[in-house]
């Protein structure tokens, strides 16, 4: 995994979205690492179920999912995939694809956790809070519908 450290300014409720101030508490924080990550360095997340996790990701990315405020006229650069013979709208519409049928396998209960931290990067605490459910009933959730979505990709 590559990495992407920047500088953050310390809050008393964590690492908040501004650059560090001169002279303030500051902490470096990896853009690149994803919430599933850090589940599965400690032990939350079996193999199977980070690998769909990063599976999805990949197909959110690669469809260009995410919300965009302007246009963007940068050339799209994803990994080579098994959509060989694609050209690059057909690759990007068949990532979608996948996407929908990932997150319809999960199920309608599970596919709002897991949208919310595979896709948007929430992080568990703060994607419960969202959804007004107990403290720590996410993470059983998200491994139920990382399992779901291992069967769609067929992840042994």
């Amino acid at each position: 995994m590559h990495r992407q450290l920047v500088e953050r300014e310390l809050t008393n409720e964590g690492p908040s979205r501004r650059p560090a101030q001169r002279g303030g508490r500051s902490v470096t924080v990896n853009l690149a690492e994803s919430p599933l990550s850090w589940l599965h360095s400690r032990g939350h997340l079996s193999n199977r179920q980070y690998d769909a996790g990063e599976r999805l990701r990949a197909d959110w990315e690669r469809a260009q999912l995410a919300p965009g405020v302007t246009m963007r006229w940068d050339a799209v650069r994803v990994k080579s995939t098994g959509d060989r013979g694609l050209c690059a709208g057909e690759r990007q519409i068949a990532a979608k694809a996948r996407f929908d049928g990932a997150v319809a396998a999960a199920g309608p209960g599970l596919a709002d956790v897991l949208w919310r931290v595979v896709c948007a990067g929430e992080t568990l605490p703060d994607a419960e809070k969202a959804m007004a459910w107990p403290v720590r009933s996410g993470k059983l959730v998200l491994s139920l519908a990382l399992d779901r979505v291992a069967g769609f990709y067929r992840l042994g």
